[in-house]
């Protein structure tokens, strides 16, 4: 695609201002965050369309990356957790319909499947080109989660309209086109980008003075686990590894900043994990880091381990790499591409904290393996996830789907 083209990005819960860390603030925020400004850079005219969740939030907002995020009022203007969102939809997608025809964007990029929802009905009004990145699919949450799962009981269906209507869907990782083929969504109508990493601010580089932030160290080893305190990211498991490292430490950077006094179930549940284990005094939960500090924290750990039951794509895994640090991570969702395992890193079975040790213990011993795998992991993600490739390929594939445009279909599922 030629510069200036107008972009639409579509993110109703996921805002690219967020604090990352926190219950629905994470890998989306960072992604279209990123992809704004790599598309930005590479020419591109962006807004980012986002729910209004406080009163006192201007209407438009331009970041420094030079792309504009656009608040949309639907629901309160105050926080509420995404999978209870799905009752504000269609209010916002009648006020997205109104400022698109003010942006008049040459291709709308939704993101989740409720931004899906919207901008399908924004685009089919205005005809105008539409893309999906579901970032999750309910099939697959639902069946990991099974009766946890708080999303909205018609999400399949909604997603599996959407993913009809859309003139191209965009998945992050090789893992979702298969599912979305068990959906019946042809392999034929996705494209895979993967996300990115900014290789700027996550560099192998050691700060003469490293951040305050970074807790200091009270083993041998360190391991950090980093992303949302919930459940399905799998922290219970690299505990349940400590009790078979007895030189190791864990940190988890995530869930509440210091500051907030909001009960967290997750973070007491793992704190009496820890307790019940006897390894308490070596697993610190060192909530919210702020973006600015991350790499000191990551580049301060011998190995950084990603344990999630699944994980639509996760981007902690290239972020360490690009800090010159080896990972350890569940053999699951997008991971399964972005750690090469023995090469890059190294891949283990979920939920088992025996394998999980077994993996840990011999890269612990080994200063010389571990640098081999940081140093193939930099080289893999320098070559292929900088956020300015994700955002040509990306641009590559808004010109393949203006280009193939068919008469579209009518979307049906309800409200409900």
């Amino acid at each position: 695609m030629g510069p200036a083209v107008r972009i639409a990005l579509v993110s109703e819960h996921a805002s690219p201002l967020a604090a990352i860390g926190g219950v629905d603030a994470g890998g989306q925020n960072v992604h279209v965050a990123e992809l704004a400004a790599g598309l930005v850079r590479n020419g591109h005219s962006v807004s980012v369309y986002t729910r209004r969740d406080d009163a006192d939030l201007a209407e438009r907002v331009t970041p420094s990356a030079g792309y504009e995020v656009v608040h949309v009022p639907a629901g309160p203007a105050a926080p509420v957790p995404k999978d209870d969102l799905w009752p504000h939809m269609a209010a916002f997608a009648d006020h997205l319909t109104e400022m698109l025809k003010f942006q008049q964007p040459d291709v709308v990029h939704a993101h989740f499947w409720m931004s899906a929802w919207a901008s399908a009905r924004a685009a089919m009004r205005l005809n105008l080109p539409l893309l999906v990145t579901f970032h999750a699919l309910g099939s697959v949450k639902r069946r990991y989660q099974g009766p946890a799962d708080t999303s909205p009981l018609n999400r399949i269906r909604v997603e599996v309209a959407v993913a009809g209507t859309a003139d191209r869907i965009v998945a992050t990782a090789t893992d979702e086109v298969r599912e979305l083929e068990r959906l019946g969504i042809s392999s034929g109508k996705v494209s895979v980008v993967p996300c990115g990493v900014d290789l700027e601010h996550f560099t192998p580089v050691r700060a003469t003075n490293p951040s305050p932030a970074v807790p200091e160290r009270r083993c041998c080893y360190r391991l950090l686990s980093v992303g949302r305190l919930v459940p399905r990211k799998g922290y219970d498991t690299i505990i349940g590894a400590l009790t078979r490292l007895p030189q190791a430490e864990l940190l988890i950077a995530g869930g509440a900043g210091s500051g907030d006094a909001t009960p967290d179930p997750e973070h007491d549940r793992l704190v009496a994990v820890a307790e019940r284990l006897e390894v308490a005094d070596r697993v610190r939960l060192i909530g919210q880091v702020a973006r600015a500090d991350m790499p000191d924290l990551l580049r301060s750990a011998d190995l950084v381990v990603c344990s999630p039951w699944y994980e639509p794509f996760g981007i902690v895994p290239l972020e360490a790499m690009a800090c010159g640090v080896p990972v350890v991570a569940s053999a699951v969702g997008g991971m399964l591409d972005t750690v090469v395992d023995s090469v890059t890193g190294a891949l283990v079975p979920p939920r088992d904290p025996v394998a999980l040790a077994e993996v840990i213990g011999p890269l612990l011993d080994s200063p010389s393996r571990r640098a081999e795998l940081a140093s193939a992991g930099l080289e893999r993600v320098r070559s292929r996830y900088s956020w300015d490739r994700v955002a040509a390929d990306t641009a590559a594939v808004y010109e393949q789907a203006a280009g193939r445009r068919g008469a579209g279909h009518a979307l049906s599922a309800p409200l409900g």
